[in-house]
């Protein structure tokens, strides 16, 4: 069977698989919960960033689970044609098959994981100092302001970009940062009207999203040991 044949019965196979949609929805929905679990937005502004959030989980996991839209595109308009169109696209780029998705895969994992860590244990941390009125600044937030943020955008850069990038997650992920940049920069502004100069000078000795070279290690570290869970009230 001639490959550009084998890579249109693929796709074909994939929107008449009612299996393959349904595990899709299931972990659109599980990885959702998760996020919003950690996320819960306030005012249209977090939801803007939420929303933006939501629409990268929906493309990256119809696409891994449901329709390879992104390998459609460049087979249909690109001339792609390879043996493996229905692996991920670096393995079907590269032309690595099978092994490069497993490798892409494993490094993916281990980059979300520690991305999924931080944005919890940031959020955790956070919880507990609004639950006193206080300025955090101990804990993951000695080395970056705003932890929880730069947890998510490791974990959907080791998700939607190492594991399985398409169309739509390489696209996304720029205008999730430049969101939650957004966002990070109006909540920076209500904490200096509540901390006044103690805030700015927290400003100035911690970074926002990325730590210093030599404290990458410390903060993962950190937030794989941030102790016990809260109780959900």
């Amino acid at each position: 069977m001639p490959r550009s044949i084998y890579a249109t019965t693929t796709i074909d196979a994939s929107l008449t698989n009612p299996a393959a949609w349904g595990l899709a929805l299931i972990v659109i929905v599980v990885v959702s919960w998760f996020f919003y679990r950690y996320f819960a937005p306030d005012s249209w502004r977090e939801w803007v960033g939420a929303g933006v959030v939501q629409a990268f989980i929906i493309a990256l996991y119809a696409e891994m689970y449901g329709f390879p839209l992104t390998i459609y595109l460049l087979v249909r308009f690109f001339g792609l044609d390879r043996e493996y169109v229905s692996t991920n696209l670096w393995s079907t780029l590269v032309g690595f098959g099978e092994t490069g998705m497993f490798v892409s895969m494993l490094l993916g994992y281990a980059v979300a994981f520690v991305g999924i860590g931080l944005f919890a244990q940031g959020w955790r941390q956070v919880y507990r100092a609004r639950q006193d009125d206080q300025l955090v600044t101990d804990g993951l937030y000695r080395y970056v302001r705003h932890p929880q943020y730069t947890g998510l955008f490791i974990a959907l850069f080791g998700e939607g970009i190492i594991h399985w990038p398409t169309i739509f997650s390489v696209g996304l992920f720029p205008l999730v940062v430049v969101v939650f940049t957004w966002l990070a920069r109006r909540e920076e502004r209500d904490m200096i009207d509540q901390f006044g100069e103690g805030y700015r000078t927290y400003q100035r000795r911690v970074p926002m999203f990325i730590p210093r070279w030599e404290q990458w290690r410390s903060l993962v570290a950190e937030s794989r040991s941030g102790g016990d869970d809260f109780e959900d009230s």
